[in-house]
């Protein structure tokens, strides 16, 4: 059983050095329109360096599995201003794919929380379709069929009428941005059982978040839910995915904590080991890549698991 982990948006390694830029809407119009475009293209220029800069790291480093920051191109699904992301810099965006698809690295996008399909506002509504809208540009744009990960979002006014609004709007999408959406379970409301079964109808892809399952659940079991979970990649050429991170503290149980717990990385792994299904599991933790690393080390030292590279290891039968 193999898994493979991978880290989210920013190396803070890397982060001294060079980051992501960007720009705000009061700012562009600040500077006038011709002014603001040409400083919006000099910091789209920089980013997409930036983020070629940070996959080679990552090449460099064995990290296959990645989470490309959204908001790397500013001001891309702003309400008042429209404007051409990808031609103008196409030659740079061929190039990253290449560098992705040559690498066989997984990378995905995972929007904010006002990105919310089922939302009873329709500016939200309207706003996460463009989210979407976007999403797919650049996925095209680098020559890759990438995964967007959402909430269910809305609960509003109960949940079995938020349910119904999803199921609705999700159906007014084009294929080609349904192909792309992938339903997480949250930590306050839509539990893993109630995320699962949408999933199921809609036939879409689960990412388990197994510290949001933590913080809300009811009786179900885990272990009874992930043969369904794996189930529903059964139709993707990817492994499952899976959200893990630890909690800050016991007071604050629901925020991300800057590192792993290890005893609870290791715990998580007994449970999902007796299945032997590969997994990428995309580690949630404000600790980045530097917390990828210390679990690694961590995992090394127990000299249990095999290390073919330094993000991807393969469990022991018997485990």
């Amino acid at each position: 059983m193999k898994i493979r982990l991978g880290y989210v948006a920013i190396s803070l390694t890397l982060n001294e050095l060079d980051h992501y830029q960007t720009i705000t809407w009061t700012r562009f119009c600040q500077l006038g329109k011709s002014e603001g475009e040409k400083k919006l293209s000099q910091i789209i220029e920089h980013n997409l360096e930036f983020l070629e800069y940070l996959l080679n790291y990552n090449i460099e480093n064995e990290i296959y599995f990645y989470r490309m920051s959204h908001n790397m191109i500013p001001l891309a699904t702003h309400p008042k201003y429209t404007y051409n992301y990808i031609s103008p810099y196409q030659k740079k965006w061929q190039q990253i794919g290449e560098k992705i698809k040559r690498n066989q690295l997984r990378v995905d996008v995972h929007p904010d929380q006002y990105c919310v399909l089922n939302s009873t506002n329709d500016s939200v509504y309207e706003g996460t379709v463009r989210e979407l809208k976007f999403c797919y540009k650049i996925y095209k744009a680098l020559g890759i069929s990438g995964k967007v990960i959402l909430h269910v979002g809305s609960s509003l006014p109960d949940k079995e009428e938020a349910l119904n609004r999803f199921r609705l709007n999700f159906s007014k999408l084009p294929l080609t941005l349904k192909k792309m959406i992938i339903l997480e379970n949250d930590d306050k409301v839509y539990t893993a059982q109630d995320v699962l079964e949408l999933c199921e109808e809609l036939e879409v892809p689960m990412v388990l978040d197994y510290h949001h399952y933590i913080c809300n659940h009811k009786k179900e079991k885990l272990e009874q839910l992930l043969p369904r979970i794996f189930s529903t990649w059964k139709k993707e050429n990817l492994p499952p995915k899976i959200h893990f991170s630890s909690p800050k503290s016991m007071k604050e149980k629901r925020a991300h904590s800057t590192y792993l717990s290890y005893t609870g990385f290791e715990k998580f792994l007994k449970i999902i080991a007796p299945f032997e299904q590969d997994v990428d599991i995309m580690l949630e933790c404000k600790g980045k890549d530097e917390a990828l690393f210390r679990l690694v080390r961590q995992l090394k030292a127990s000299k249990q698991y095999e290390f073919i590279n330094n993000s991807t290891f393969f469990i022991p039968k018997n485990f």
